[in-house]
């Protein structure tokens, strides 16, 4: 009997170590990255279009998805069209918007304020897949097709190891 009794707190010990060291008690910062929806392109010379009312169906979509998820920050670029593509998402989590320079992607301090967090980032054609990239540490995607808005990029950063998963919701 006593040597089970032994086996018994050697082994509830040992589980107790290793649930202490699993990846389920490391923090997880949760990515949830889309391109912006659906731009005005009647104007051609406009570089900073609005959204077509698809587009704004199509932002009131996103926030509808994710009702249920506990988002902390939204991360936009300083573009009408990605300003409008984040608002209800912002909106419906009582959040403002965080303007990010798409020429600085997933930089210290944009890791540092998300870690642990659960954050939507709001870009375009080209630079939501180089975000994904840089989160992930490895060129996986490339740009969008510019007639694609219904990609969402969800990545899930829990210590070293990096889950990357790509949806197409239209």
């Amino acid at each position: 009997m006593k040597p089970i009794f032994i086996l018994l707190i050697f082994l509830s010990s040992w589980v107790s170590s290793c649930q202490s060291n699993s990846p389920q008690q490391q923090v997880t910062t949760t990515y949830f990255l889309v391109r912006h929806a659906e731009k005005d392109l009647s104007d051609p010379g406009n570089r900073n279009p609005d959204l077509t009312e698809a587009g704004k169906i199509r932002s009131e979509n996103w926030a509808k998805m994710l009702v249920d998820v506990p988002v902390d920050m939204v991360y936009t670029t300083d573009y009408i069209r990605t300003r409008k593509t984040a608002e209800p998402i912002a909106k419906s989590k009582n959040l403002e918007l965080i303007l990010y320079n798409p020429r600085n992607l997933n930089d210290t301090e944009f890791q540092e304020k998300t870690k642990g967090k659960t954050v939507v980032v709001v870009g375009h054609s080209n630079t939501t897949p180089a975000f994904v990239n840089k989160i992930i540490g490895k060129e996986k995607y490339s740009a969008i097709d510019e007639k694609i808005y219904g990609k969402l990029f969800i990545i899930k950063v829990t210590g070293d190891i990096i889950t990357d998963t790509v949806l197409t919701i239209n």
